[in-house]
């Protein structure tokens, strides 16, 4: 067998191996920036030149003609309407974001061991679908003062009424000149020249006959046994007119419920509460001389419920309105990050004995702080900017006291204050507050794609 042997060098040479083609160079990018051109154009109208317009006018007075340099920054900083907006903006960065990571995690955590949580996370998500007008209107009537609007103060009212009761006859007051006078205390007592054997008439007035409990029976006074003081608390008025002041008349009401003590030496020794027809019996006195008194308490006005929008608390119930919109926000973001969790490690801590509780505080929040940081972030960022709720909620008369960097900004300059160049100031404040959590923001976001 013979083998032939080819040199290798007869072989034609393979052809050198091509440079990829480089793509862009200045066609590329001119191309890019036509197709951009239109982007950058919006961004322009719409971002920059109200940014760099705002600075300027900051710059110049209220009618934009003479230049005043900083002295708008300088009175920023002296309005107590500007600290006030300062003050509360601080209380919404440092309040809202908090409470709403945190509610939104524990609703996450819980949200996961609930069957329908599907429909669980819709229903908290929808207040997200309704605008911060109608919001505001809504949490405006749940908040108003009267409890046969406000629903919050029917709550509280019902619940009040339910454990410490109500006046039985707030808008009662003695008829004068009939032996009852005021205190300083809202009580009425009479002169102390009753004794037990004797039976006193209570005369009362400004309670419409509509307005008497049901069981109200016709006054009656009963003559008093040894040993105790009788009366009766009636209305001293005949529907239709007619009757003597002072005086039982046929037709007058007893009033039931009413609380009455005998006093003696400036201490109440006895007490009793009139029966429908008026009547009451003090029992068990010792000889001597007594005065009656009707308490306080018979007459006090009812409870009307808190102060939601009054000044103390017209932030914090709008913090609450905000509460009601974002939560479902934060709970889904923070339930989608719950997602990507690994579950081996949460598996593991349970076969290692750790509780749920050691689970969430030592495995799930640490593996979700890059998630409850974003949504923190964010959240700062869009309270910041909180204007309709506040504009919308808080009344008129504390409007003041309500107001952040966002309502004073447009209150300065179309709200009466007509001064732009203060309100342009205020606006490049926000913004130098808005932009370090933008860019902290935007840091995370491209260390997270990277």
């Amino acid at each position: 067998m013979t083998v032939t042997l080819t040199d290798d060098t007869s072989r034609p040479a393979p052809p050198p191996a091509s440079k990829p083609r480089r793509r862009g160079g200045p066609r590329g990018r001119a191309v890019a920036v036509l197709f951009a051109l239109p982007a950058l154009l919006l961004l322009g109208a719409l971002v920059v030149y109200p940014v760099l317009f705002s600075i300027g006018r900051s710059l110049f007075d209220a009618s934009g003609t003479r230049f005043v340099g900083a002295d708008n920054y300088t009175e920023m900083f002296h309005d107590p309407a500007t600290l006030k907006a300062v003050r509360n903006t601080v209380l919404w960065v440092v309040i809202a974001p908090a409470l709403l990571t945190g509610l939104g995690l524990i609703l996450a955590v819980l949200v996961e061991k609930v069957r329908w949580a599907t429909a669980f996370k819709l229903l908290m998500f929808m207040p997200m679908a309704v605008s911060f007008l109608a919001a505001g209107i809504i949490f405006r009537l749940a908040y108003d003062e009267d409890p046969d609007r406000g629903v919050l103060n029917a709550a509280v009212v019902s619940v009040h009424d339910a454990f410490a009761g109500t006046s039985p006859y707030p808008t009662a007051r003695a008829r004068e000149g009939q032996g009852l006078t005021q205190q300083k205390d809202g009580s009425y007592r009479t002169g102390a020249n009753l004794s037990p054997g004797d039976t006193a008439t209570l005369p009362l007035v400004g309670v419409l006959p509509a307005d008497l409990p049901s069981g109200a029976k016709p006054a009656t006074a009963r003559p008093a046994a040894p040993g105790e003081l009788r009366g009766v608390a009636y209305l001293d008025f005949v529907p239709g007119g007619g009757g003597t002041q002072g005086a039982i008349d046929r037709g007058e009401s007893g009033l039931p419920g009413m609380k009455v003590e005998a006093v003696r030496d400036g201490r109440a020794v006895a007490s009793a509460t009139t029966a429908p027809d008026g009547s009451f019996a003090l029992t068990g006195l010792a000889p001597g001389s007594y005065a009656l008194k009707l308490p306080a308490a018979n007459f006090a006005q009812p409870y009307d419920g808190i102060s939601w929008l009054g000044p103390t608390l017209v932030t914090p119930a709008i913090i609450g309105a905000y509460l009601w919109i974002w939560t479902g926000f934060a709970m889904v973001l923070i339930g989608a990050g719950l997602s990507t969790l690994p579950r081996d490690a949460l598996e593991a801590a349970r076969m290692d004995g750790a509780d749920e509780w050691q689970i969430f505080r030592r495995i799930t929040v640490p593996l979700l702080a890059p998630v409850l940081t974003v949504v923190f972030v964010t959240l700062v960022i869009n309270v910041m900017k909180v204007f309709d709720l506040v504009y919308i909620i808080a009344p008129g008369p504390v409007q003041e006291d309500a107001t952040v960097l966002a309502t004073q900004m447009w209150l300065v300059s179309f709200g009466g204050g007509n001064d732009q160049g203060l309100g342009s100031a205020l606006g490049v404040l926000l913004l130098l507050l808005v932009v370090p959590a933008m860019v902290f923001n935007v840091r995370r976001f491209r260390r997270s794609q990277r």
